[in-house]
């Protein structure tokens, strides 16, 4: 049974019918009719139940949940982040602004820097803060500064501050003893964007699917998940009384999702150690080995290709490609949901390249997938399992 909302006027031609059978009479069809005016405002009355209710139905249910704040009986929440809440997950991660050490150039040295001077990166835009003060001692001294206010004054900075070593970073205002330049020597904490409403709910709808069972290999995924920017973790049995996981970031670390060293000491903690610091998560008897993931490629080789235009065409199919590959994962009994993606089909990839094909009014001969297995590329004849501990890559175009 469908439940479709109706409309104004659909409440209003129904309240009138309903009178007038009441006093078998015929109401007047006058605009101004006391109760054609009547029934009008009736009817918006229960067009807001009925938006109401609809609204109330939909945050009984994660996939459908808002993500915004709402007011009610004075009580602000948020339906979705509550379902976090209840099924133990938290708040959404919170934007990581980004740290740097930079080098100072010292002209005299006397003095010192303030905590809270700022710099600004012409690069980015984005205006970072001296965290401590710093001693000018030195030809060159060292300082951390954190990114602070984006080029739209946002304080959520998120991946906007980041920046490469040896990129300039100049104070706002000339400081005496000191060049207004200086350079980036080195990352002391990857900024990341705050957690997005789609990675949110499905980590949500992940965990009511994925209870806490005492050690078992969700329970990896669950803990190792609980750090900033970790989406996926893979459990696997390693040599005797060790447990090998190896953890994905979000694109936001890297476009491959390889983690930083930091986010692995992170995950190793947070699957040892729970809230409060005590080590009441992984088995006390389970030794770990964590790891960054890494990628296979996979060459694809479209022959005979005749269209239009082709670099459009090479671009879209490349994109749609890459997002099958990406997708593809081991598959790992009780951890692992389904459809299961551990498997990579040449008819998958050949159809991928006719949608655009063809819509773009071409045709082509052939489509190879090519990956290679110790130093011997092989072509995929059929489908490809895909084995322990592997993840596809994105692919290379031909």
């Amino acid at each position: 049974m469908a439940l479709n909302t109706p409309t104004t006027q659909e409440i209003s031609d129904t309240i009138v019918n309903q009178i007038s059978a009441s006093i078998s009479q015929t109401i007047p069809l006058l605009p101004l009719a006391f109760t054609r005016v009547l029934a009008k405002v009736l009817a918006g009355v229960y067009i807001l139940l009925f938006k109401y209710i609809g609204w109330n139905f939909l945050q009984e249910f994660v996939r459908t949940a808002s993500f915004q704040q709402t007011t009610i009986l004075g009580q602000t929440l948020t339906p979705l982040v509550e379902w976090g809440r209840l099924i133990g997950l938290g708040d959404p991660d919170a934007s990581t602004p980004a740290e740097l050490v930079i080098d100072i150039t010292v002209t005299t040295q006397v003095g010192s820097l303030l905590a809270g001077t700022q710099l600004t990166s012409n690069k980015n835009g984005v205006t970072y803060l001296l965290l401590s003060a710093v001693a000018l001692d030195a030809a060159t001294v060292q300082g951390t500064i954190r990114a602070s206010t984006d080029v739209d004054g946002n304080t959520d900075t998120g991946t906007a501050g980041n920046l490469d070593p040896a990129d300039v970073v100049s104070f706002v205002n000339p400081i005496d003893n000191v060049e207004r330049d200086t350079a980036v020597a080195s990352t002391s904490v990857t900024g990341a964007d705050a957690e997005t409403e789609a990675a949110y709910r499905q980590r949500v709808i992940d965990r009511f699917s994925q209870q806490p069972q005492g050690g078992a290999g969700v329970d990896y995924v669950i803990w190792g998940t609980s750090v900033s920017a970790i989406i996926n973790i893979y459990p696997y049995k390693g040599t005797p009384g060790y447990v090998d996981v190896y953890a994905e970031a979000n694109t936001d670390i890297d476009p491959d999702g390889i983690p930083t060293a930091g986010q692995l000491t992170d995950v190793e903690t947070a699957i040892t150690y729970d809230e409060e610091g005590l080590q009441t998560r992984k088995p006390v008897n389970v030794f770990l080995n964590v790891y960054a993931i890494t990628r296979k490629g996979y060459t694809v080789t479209v022959t005979g290709l005749t269209v239009d235009d082709p670099a459009t065409v090479q671009a879209n199919v490349t994109s749609a490609v890459e997002d099958y590959f990406l997708s593809r994962e081991s598959f790992i009994d009780g951890v692992t949901g389904l459809p299961r993606q551990d498997y990579i089909k040449l008819s998958n990839v050949v159809s991928i390249v006719d949608d655009f094909v063809s819509a773009a009014g071409g045709s082509f001969t052939s489509v190879a997938v090519i990956v290679t297995i110790g130093s011997v590329p092989v072509p995929i004849q059929d489908q490809l399992t895909l084995g322990e501990k592997a993840k596809a890559d994105a692919v290379n175009y031909v």
